[in-house]
Order: structure tokens, then sequence, then C-alpha cells
């Protein structure tokens, strides 16, 4: 009797502490404070590569999207202010340009987006200073700019913006995994902190796109322009 009363006091209290367990409750700690995301420069030096191969498109491009496809990006080259856009009709190819240096570009087009600062229109537009819209950013090896002239609606804003389809080609493009850097002759974009990096580590040039907010990074990281925490964004 006894060692049948031993046993039966064994398993009341195997399952008393098993219930206890599966019972607890995790309470966040209410003094914790996440660390502050890296500088774009820093996150793009950090970030661990992905296969490149994924997200080829072609032989010469990467393109990836946001996992909530408000950023489309493409790692690839321009002819003057032709840029090689698998997505958007452009005159890359066009005979015509053979003649323009091809250089190796990094370019970002957003769904919904913040207004360029007067300080970064980098274009006139024909001289009548209108049609300078934000959405669109641009890295080449040297310089990172946001924003450029145009009418209507990019693919992107047509895709993805609040009267989007959510069909088309930018739909079928591969997500780049937060985190994640992509590189393509010399220089790199991550997705990172709601938004997208792209930068030349080397030259310490980069910009930074996000539906709230942009920022341009130049001459060896300095940060050249950041728009408002509150910057408005596009219909």
């Amino acid at each position: 009797m006894e060692s049948m009363r031993r046993a039966f006091l064994g398993i009341m209290a195997a399952l008393i502490l098993l219930a206890s367990s599966a019972c607890s409750i995790t309470q966040k700690d209410p003094d914790y404070v996440p660390p502050r995301p890296l500088p774009a420069l820093e996150q793009l030096k950090q970030a661990p590569l992905a296969d490149a191969a994924k997200y080829a498109v072609g032989q010469e491009v990467l393109s990836f999207v946001t996992a909530d496809r408000n950023v489309v990006c493409s790692l690839t080259s321009a002819r003057g202010e032709h840029l090689n856009l698998p997505y958007e009709q452009n005159g890359f190819a066009d005979s015509a340009n053979n003649k323009l240096a091809t250089v190796p570009v990094a370019h970002c087009g957003l769904a919904l987006y913040p207004k360029p600062e007067a300080t970064d229109a980098t274009d006139s537009c024909g001289g009548t200073g209108l049609g300078y819209l934000g959405g669109a950013a641009l890295l080449t090896p040297a310089k990172s700019s946001y924003g450029e002239c145009r009418s209507g609606v990019t693919q992107q804003e047509a895709e993805f913006g609040l009267k989007g389809s959510r069909n088309g080609p930018i739909s079928q493009l591969p997500v780049l995994d937060d985190g994640k850097n992509l590189e393509r002759n010399g220089l790199r974009c991550s997705a990172y902190d709601g938004g997208v990096a792209c930068g030349n580590i080397s030259a310490g040039v980069a910009f930074f796109v996000s539906r709230d907010r942009y920022e341009l990074f130049s001459d060896a990281g300095k940060q050249a322009s950041q728009t408002p925490s509150e910057a408005p964004k596009a219909p």
C-alpha cells in the first residue's frame, strides 16, 4: 500500500508541475526599448547577401519587391536617362542610345510615398518646375536622388497604389526578405526598417525610401536630406 501511495503522489506531483509549466505566462518587459535600425550604409555593409539567381530578370537585371509590395527595386543599368527596367516602358534598348555610356544603377519605385523636398528637385521639368514627383529613387555609383519629372502614374502605382489592380508584371516579382541584401556591379539594396536602402558602400552614397519617409546620403555617408517624420504621402 505504501508503495502505491508513493507512486500516486509522484504522478500527482508530475501532473501539477506539467500543468503549472503549461499555464505559465510570459510578460513583456515594460522597460524594454528595441534597438534602433542601423543607418542605411551600415545595414548594407552588415546584412547577409541573398542568392542573386532568384531575383534575376534576364542576364542584366536583379528585381524584387518588399513583403508589403509597397516598394519595387531593380539593380540594373542606365544609358543617359534611360533605365533598363523590366516592368516599365523605356528606351534603354533603342539603337539611338547605344552611343551613351552604360552605367550601373539601382532604382526603386513606391506605390505610396512622401513628397520630395524642394531642395531635392534635381530637374526643372522642361523649365516649368512642374511635374517633379516623388515615388522614385535612383542611385548611381556617385550620387543618390529622390523624385523625377513625369506625368501619370508609374507601373508600381498602377498595381499597388490605393486604386491599384494588384495584378501585372510587378506582382510576379520575388520578395526580398527583410534584412537581406542584393548586390550587382558594386551596388547593394537591402529590405529593412519598413522600406529599402540602396547604396555604394565604397563611395559612401546611399538612399533609403519607405511609405513615410526618405533619406539621401552622400559625401562618405553624410546625410544630405531627410524628410520630416510626418511626410505627406501620395494620394
